[in-house]
């Protein structure tokens, strides 16, 4: 006889429970990113705060001098190459049409020379490269996703807001860990929050661990991008291009491609042919380089997460959360990674391994 579905009153007021949480869950959904960046923060920096409380520092003050350190560090930064960096991404901006017009023209000729358009009718290669269509995509597409990420935050001052509510969050998180984590958990029945204690440390190695990786891989590739371009002759507009593949090289998979498309139209617009082809091969030979030598070395070998699990994250947080959720939602993918490993994972084969002994 199959089982009869039951509705009693318990049943209808768990459901009524589970969807009224989901509705607050989706109204607090601003301070619910705020957290997800505010433990990546922490997790990145948790390593800094350990090797301080190892030489005798108090952890608040760990975290104060972190932190001040950090801020000092991003200043001097910005202090030294940002007017630059502004100055050349402004002007890289305002030449951006001419550039694209000039490229336009290029393929035109080649069509012509190789029979593809006529003299009079070179409509083809208009209808694959409409400037002003494809500047129009392109503000577009760029506008989506920050206008994602704005929305969470609730526009430009609401980000300020976020990320600097998100910086003290973090800084409270790594000052009061172990007071944090211990309150949490014991929410949790036992075993459980013994169980979920233990993977706080590994879930923290994995989300720290890919942003710290990813930011010195990019931090290498800028930096070799911009030698690359001063010799290949765009030193007018090498350190801006450089900014622009190192930030968007944050973002797996896509970044590296979308970081070498401003260089490679201003390779063929100024300098022709040969330079965008010597273009196109530094960033190959970057690429390469970053897949199979900096990526392993300094990301995969702490995330040990499937590149497709990777692209899948990367994918849905710029669909949910634009430029912010590309970001931190790897990270999160990372750390959850760690929870089923552990918890689910290795208990049922280290279980099938026992039952197939006896």
């Amino acid at each position: 006889m199959p089982e009869k579905l039951t509705i009693s009153l318990g049943n209808i007021l768990l459901t009524v429970a589970i969807g009224l949480l989901l509705v607050l869950l989706w109204q607090l959904k601003s301070l619910i990113v705020v957290l997800m960046i505010a433990v990546v923060i922490a997790a990145t920096l948790a390593p800094i705060i350990q090797a301080a409380n190892k030489l005798g520092i108090p952890r608040w003050l760990s975290v104060v001098l972190v932190y001040l350190s950090l801020i000092g560090t991003l200043t001097g930064i910005g202090l030294l190459i940002g007017p630059t960096v502004a100055e050349q991404i402004e002007r890289l901006i305002r030449k951006l049409p001419s550039y694209l017009e000039i490229l336009r023209s290029l393929l035109e000729d080649l069509a012509l020379r190789l029979g593809m358009s006529e003299p009079d009718h070179p409509s083809l290669i208009n209808q694959f490269l409409d400037i002003q269509g494809l500047t129009s995509w392109a503000i577009r597409s760029s506008q989506q996703l920050v206008v994602r990420s704005y929305s969470v935050t609730r526009g430009f001052i609401g980000s300020v807001f976020s990320l600097l509510l998100a910086l003290l969050l973090s800084g409270y998180m790594l000052s009061s860990s172990d007071e944090l984590l211990r309150d949490i958990v014991n929410l949790f029945p036992y075993p459980w929050d013994k169980r979920l204690l233990a993977q706080v440390e590994p879930m923290s190695q994995r989300m720290g661990g890919y942003i710290q990786g990813r930011i010195l891989v990019s931090a290498i590739l800028g930096i070799f991008i911009s030698i690359g371009l001063s010799f290949l002759g765009l030193s007018e507009l090498a350190l801006g291009l450089a900014v622009i593949a190192g930030f968007t090289n944050l973002i797996p998979f896509f970044g590296p491609v979308l970081g070498a498309i401003p260089a490679l139209i201003v390779a063929i617009a100024q300098e022709g042919g040969w330079t965008f082809l010597w273009v196109l091969l530094l960033f190959v030979v970057i690429q390469n380089i970053e897949t199979y030598v900096l990526d392993p070395l300094l990301v995969g070998s702490s995330v040990k997460v499937p590149p497709l699990y990777q692209l899948l994250a990367v994918l849905g947080g710029a669909q949910v959360l634009g430029i912010i959720g590309a970001l931190i939602v790897p990270p999160w993918v990372a750390g959850s990674s760690a929870l089923l490993e552990n918890l689910y994972v290795r208990p049922k084969l280290l279980a099938e391994q026992e039952n197939t002994t006896h």
